[in-house]
């Protein structure tokens, strides 16, 4: 790797994609840190004390939603957006069509990607406040000022969304998912940095412990998101004449994570929502629905196993769910059948497809099992090492450890690419 970042670095062209990279991700860093306007932040901090809810926008949005800057809500409606618009292109015909148009039809999904996240920005713009302000963490606003804070909300999230899009036609990688990860990993130092003051004595071998668990984690990560099963396919070359000359073998790669983090953040949108229906029925004042309250918070608190086993069983449910969408054995089969291509020993047609959905589960199952355990796995480290100051987030993990693997593929193929024209010249 470190050969790589040699030999890109040397590239005059490839330089200067990586000094703007890191500009335009200090530009982001630098955003997050300014603050909403008439909002003081230090109201918020007991708002983050064990909420998993908020915890959850704030490591989609780098450390921003604690502050509350103007990019709180981060890329997440362009997120929701992307899934929405993902979701319909699968029962959408119009959209289907559109997504097979070459680089036409991905930049008019982009469009109306970016069109959806703007009312989905001020939806979620007001729903941050009303959320925090029925549970007093923000008073109540003027028109005015709601106005003010909605639009600079809106604005904010917009502009990143505009950044990203920038990093990616001029920058190395996908702009979305490094503006994510920079926000993630920007979190990790003062994490530790926290563990290792509140940890003494036997306190110091727990973070030995939870290191060297990090490092397994981040080996299993890379494993995982890599692990593809290769389903081996014949194609019949023909000449001219029409004479056989034999067949072309081809893979067909399906991978093992086919739904990546997805499911994931699906799952969390559910498995929050009795943590959450509890701290509005606590502000009811009715002594029956606080006894209901009381209850969903024992029973759906993070530390619970009744939490952990609910999670793992939606995130396992959301991956086949989400695999069922986005990989069709039928579509695939015919596609195969089409350039008269089959799978060894299997009748082309139904027979493919049952054979290529018959895969499909088995390998979904491993990699619905593996993002059920790093979606529980904050709860895992903290009952191993005893370590509560510093959150392993399989999540965060998840992300970094994929940003940044796809990332090292682009570089290495940007630096590839200028090898052979070299080499041609």
């Amino acid at each position: 790797m470190l050969d790589l970042l040699k030999k890109s670095w040397a590239a005059k062209d490839i330089r200067r994609k990586i000094i703007f990279t890191l500009v335009i991700l200090g530009i982001f860093r630098l955003v997050s840190h300014i603050p909403l306007p008439g909002v003081n932040p230090e109201v918020l901090k007991r708002a983050f004390s064990g909420n998993p809810f908020f915890g959850l926008f704030d490591l989609f949005s780098g450390g921003a939603f604690r502050n509350l800057s103007i990019v709180s809500l981060g890329l997440n409606p362009y997120i929701n957006a992307s899934i929405i618009i993902q979701l319909l292109t699968m029962v959408y015909p119009a959209l289907e069509e559109l997504s097979k148009e070459g680089e036409f039809g991905r930049e008019k999904i982009n469009q109306y990607t970016r069109l959806l996240s703007l009312p989905l920005t001020l939806l979620q713009s007001y729903a941050t406040y009303y959320l925090l302000s029925s549970q007093g963490f923000i008073g109540r606003l003027s028109p005015l000022s709601l106005i003010t804070l909605t639009v600079s909300l809106t604005a904010g999230s917009i502009f990143l969304m505009w950044l990203g899009e920038v990093l990616t036609d001029n920058g190395i990688g996908n702009g979305i998912s490094l503006i994510i990860f920079a926000g993630i990993a920007a979190q990790f130092p003062t994490s530790l940095g926290q563990a290792l003051l509140a940890t003494t004595g036997e306190g110091a071998t727990n973070i030995l412990v939870f290191a060297l668990l990090g490092g397994v984690v981040v080996a299993g990560v890379v494993f995982v998101n890599e692990a593809v099963r290769q389903v081996r396919v014949e194609y019949a070359r023909r000449s001219r004449s029409g004479t056989n000359l034999g067949t072309q073998s081809s893979y067909l790669p399906l991978r093992v994570n086919q739904a990546g983090v997805i499911p994931i953040i699906f799952a969390i949108s559910l498995v929050l929502l009795p943590s959450l229906l509890a701290q509005f029925l606590r502000g009811a004042g009715n002594p029956k629905l606080l006894e209901v309250s009381n209850l969903l918070l024992k029973l759906f608190s993070p530390n619970s196993p009744y939490y952990s086993l609910l999670y793992f069983f939606l995130v396992v449910v959301f991956t086949y769910f989400y695999t069922a969408v986005t990989f069709n054995p039928e579509k695939i089969a015919d596609e195969i059948k089409r350039y008269g291509g089959f799978i060894p020993g299997v009748r082309p047609g139904k027979s493919t497809s049952d054979y290529l959905a018959y895969i499909l589960q088995r390998i979904t199952l491993a990699g619905a099992v593996f993002l059920g355990l790093m979606a529980i796995l904050p709860t895992l480290g903290q009952n191993l090492t005893q370590v509560t100051a510093f959150s392993l987030g399989g999540t965060s993990i998840l992300i970094v450890v994929s940003v940044v693997l796809e990332t090292l593929k682009q570089v290495k193929a940007q630096v590839d690419t200028r090898s052979y024209e070299e080499f041609l010249k």
